[in-house]
């Protein structure tokens, strides 16, 4: 598979970089995945977005499409993560369904480390429908940002599920599967995405 066509943040000569990966229903553009981005840039950090094969093609023609079946969406990571260099320097990962397919390639791509944002863990209102098997096992140092409101995954449920050692979580207070808090927490979205980049970037550094 050829490697996806990026938007890059941040300087080109940076350090740390990390590499970022949409949802299942809006691309590497979306408000969320932008504010991170933007404020790892302003931290000293180059980042690379890309979109999965669907998302490309809906972006040049206008139609809505699902997200393309499981072996597409690994093999479009595989294919930015050797586009992009030395695997032991990326640190991958994304909003929902792109931080999980990340999770799914960490360890075999030896990356250096692995943010999701916002963890599928269950379809919504399906708790029995984990997609959590791997992360019991997952070697790559990695962490989940996600909102206490999150109906993908709230703190109750995420406590009891077999995580790795090397899975670290950072609960955003009242947010919901893209940290956004509501009115009534006297936080807006942009104070919970700048407090989701600040956390991202001191994991980054702190990989050393």
């Amino acid at each position: 598979m050829s490697a996806p066509s990026f938007l890059f943040d941040g300087a080109e000569d940076a350090r740390d970089r990390v590499v970022l990966a949409h949802g299942a229903g809006a691309g590497m553009q979306e408000p969320m995945l932008s504010a991170v981005a933007s404020g790892l840039a302003a931290r000293g950090i180059r980042v690379a977005r890309f979109e999965f094969p669907y998302m490309a093609l809906r972006r040049s023609d206008g139609v809505r499409r699902g997200p393309d079946r499981e072996p597409v969406l690994l093999a479009t990571w595989r294919a930015a993560i050797a586009a992009l260099g030395d695997p032991a320097r990326l640190v991958i990962g994304g909003k929902s369904m792109g931080g999980r397919m990340a999770s799914r390639v960490a360890d075999e791509c030896d990356v250096r480390g692995l943010v999701c944002l916002g963890y599928p863990f269950h379809p919504p209102g399906k708790p029995e429908q984990l997609r959590t098997a791997h992360l019991a096992a997952l070697r790559t140092p990695s962490l989940v940002v996600q909102g206490t409101r999150d109906p993908f995954g709230t703190p109750e449920e995420v406590a009891g599920y077999r995580l790795a050692p090397s899975i670290q979580l950072h609960w955003i207070q009242d947010g919901d599967h893209s940290l956004v808090p509501r009115k009534a927490s006297g936080r807006t979205k942009q104070e919970t995405w700048a407090e989701a980049a600040l956390v991202v970037a001191k994991f980054v550094r702190e990989l050393g």
